[in-house]
C-alpha cells in the first residue's frame, strides 16, 4: 500500500485545488502514470503514481483544498480489492469546509501572495472558515495568534501579514465568519438554486465557483491597489519607423529566423534602455530598504483561459530581437496551453502588458508586485497630428501607459522613464545601442 501525496509545489506555495481525477478507484496504474490535476494560484501540476498498483481509495474529491504533504488517495498492491483508509491504519482526511461564493472575492503582475482557503490551526477546531495567505498562517502559528480572531482590512475578507502584525496594536473589526457549508451537488454552495435555474423573480441565473487562480487575481490585484502608492502617467508614441521596418524586413526575418517580426521586441528593447537609464524602474521595496536590479528579466501579460499570467523573459537586455520574439512565442503558447513551470513566472523585474491585440485605446494597468513598474501598451491608431502650424498629417499613433509605485518613484522620473520609451520606439536605430 502506497500513499498519494500532493508533491512540493514550489516556493511560496503551501496549498492547490484538486482540479480533477483522472482515474477512479479500481483502476490499474503503473509506475509514472498520471493520476490527478492540481490547481494552483500560478500553475496546474499533474500529480503522478510513484509505483504500479490499484487505485484502493480517492481521499478527497475534484474541487477540495489540499496541502503539500497531505495524503489524497491510496494505492495497493494490485488485486481487485479495494482497502480503506481505515484499513490502511490511517484516518480519512477531514473535510475541509467551502466557503460560501456569497463570501469570495468578485472579481485581476499577477502580484502577491497565496490565497488559502482551507482553514488551519485552532480556527479550524471551531469549524470556522477564512481566507488568509500562507504568510499570514505562518506568522501566526510563530506568535500563538489565533486567525479566527484577526480582523482584515482587504474588503473582500483575505487576512495578510499585515494584519496579523498589527493584531492587538490597532482596533480593526473583525469580519464576521462564514458558516461552514457543505457543497451541494455541482459544487455550489449549500442552498443556492442549481446552477441555470430560475431565481425568485423568474429571471435565468448561472452559479459558477471562482478557480483558485482567480481568487488569486482578484486578490492580488486588490493588494497591489491597497499597498502601493500607484499612479500612472500617459504618452503617445509614432509608430511609423516601426511599421516602416516590420514591413521591408517581415519577410526575410521570418525566412532567415522562423519566427515573426512583432512588436514586443521593439518594447521589451525600448524598456531595457529605459530601465538603465532609470534605475529605480527596476527596483522593488523590501521593508524599509531598496532592491535596485541590475538585470533585466522582463515579464510579458499573456491572456489564457484562467486569466492573465506573466510569465518571464529572461536577461532581455543580451538577447537579439528573434531571441526575444522566440521566447516570448514559447511563452505564450505555454501559457495558454496549460503547461507554464513555476520558474517561467518568477523573477520579472517590470512587466509589460498589451491590451492593444484586444483594442484597448487606453487604460492603466495594475503593478505587478512587488515589481513598482508596469507599462502598458494600446492599439496603433491612425490619428492627425500637426506638424507645424499650418501642416497635418494622419500618423499611426499608439498611446502608452506607466503605472508606478510613488513610494520611491517620483513623478519626474516616472515622466522622464516613459519619454525615453517613446525616444527610443520612435528612432528604432537607437535600440542597438541602448536597448
Amino acid at each position: 500500500m502506497s500513499e498519494i501525496k500532493v508533491p512540493d509545489l514550489g516556493e511560496s506555495i503551501t496549498e492547490g485545488t484538486i482540479y480533477k481525477w483522472i482515474v477512479k478507484e479500481g483502476d490499474h496504474v503503473g509506475q509514472g502514470d498520471v493520476l490527478a490535476e492540481l490547481e494552483t494560484d500560478k500553475v496546474n501540476l499533474e500529480i503522478s503514481a510513484e509505483e504500479s498498483g490499484v487505485i484502493s481509495a480517492i481521499l478527497r474529491k475534484d474541487g477540495d483544498n489540499v496541502a503539500v504533504g497531505e495524503v489524497i488517495g491510496l494505492i495497493g498492491s494490485g488485486g481487485d480489492g479495494k482497502a480503506s483508509a481505515a484499513d490502511s491504519g490511517k484516518p480519512a482526511a477531514p473535510e475541509a469546509p467551502v466557503v460560501p461564493a456569497a463570501q469570495q472575492p468578485a472579481a485581476p503582475p499577477a502580484g502577491a501572495g497565496t490565497l488559502a482557503t482551507a482553514p488551519e490551526g485552532p480556527a479550524a477546531e471551531n469549524g470556522a472558515a477564512y481566507l488568509a495567505s500562507p504568510g499570514a498562517r505562518k506568522l501566526a502559528r510563530e506568535r500563538g495568534i489565533d486567525l479566527g480572531e484577526v480582523g482584515a482590512r482587504d474588503p473582500i475578507g483575505r487576512i495578510g501579514q499585515a494584519d496579523v502584525k498589527t493584531f492587538g496594536a490597532a482596533a480593526v473589526p473583525a469580519a464576521p465568519k462564514p458558516a461552514p457549508a457543505a457543497p451541494a451537488q455541482g459544487g455550489a454552495p449549500a442552498g443556492s438554486p442549481p446552477p441555470g435555474t430560475k431565481a425568485a423573480d423568474g429571471k435565468e441565473t448561472e452559479r459558477k465557483r471562482m478557480s483558485r487562480r482567480r481568487l488569486t487575481i482578484a486578490s492580488r490585484l486588490v493588494e497591489a491597489q491597497h499597498t502601493a502608492a500607484m499612479l500612472t502617467t500617459f504618452n503617445e508614441v509614432d509608430m511609423t519607423a516601426i511599421l516602416d521596418i516590420r514591413k521591408r524586413r517581415k519577410d526575410n526575418f521570418k525566412e532567415k529566423h522562423d519566427i515573426g517580426l512583432g512588436f514586443m521586441s521593439f518594447f521589451t528593447k525600448a524598456v531595457v534602455g529605459a530601465l538603465k537609464a532609470y534605475p529605480l524602474l527596476n527596483a522593488e521595496i523590501d521593508g524599509e530598504d531598496l532592491i535596485i536590479k541590475k538585470f533585466y528579466d522582463i515579464g510579458i501579460a499573456v491572456s489564457a483561459k484562467e486569466g492573465l499570467v506573466v510569465p518571464v523573459v529572461r536577461e532581455a537586455d543580451r538577447l537579439s530581437f528573434p531571441q526575444i520574439e522566440r521566447q516570448i512565442a514559447e511563452l505564450a503558447s505555454k501559457a495558454r496551453a496549460n503547461t507554464l513551470a513555476l520558474s517561467d513566472l518568477q523573477g520579472g523585474t517590470f512587466t509589460i502588458t498589451n491590451g492593444g491585440v484586444f483594442g484597448s485605446l487606453l487604460s492603466t494597468p495594475i503593478l505587478n508586485a512587488p515589481q513598482v513598474g508596469i507599462l502598458g501598451m494600446h492599439k496603433i491608431q491612425l490619428r492627425p497630428i500637426a506638424i507645424d502650424e499650418v501642416t497635418t498629417v494622419n500618423k499611426p499613433m499608439m498611446y502608452i501607459a506607466l503605472s508606478y509605485d510613488h513610494r520611491i518613484v517620483d513623478g519626474a522620473e516616472a515622466v522622464s522613464f516613459l519619454v525615453k520609451v517613446k525616444e527610443l520606439l520612435e528612432d528604432p536605430e537607437a535600440l542597438l545601442l541602448e536597448g
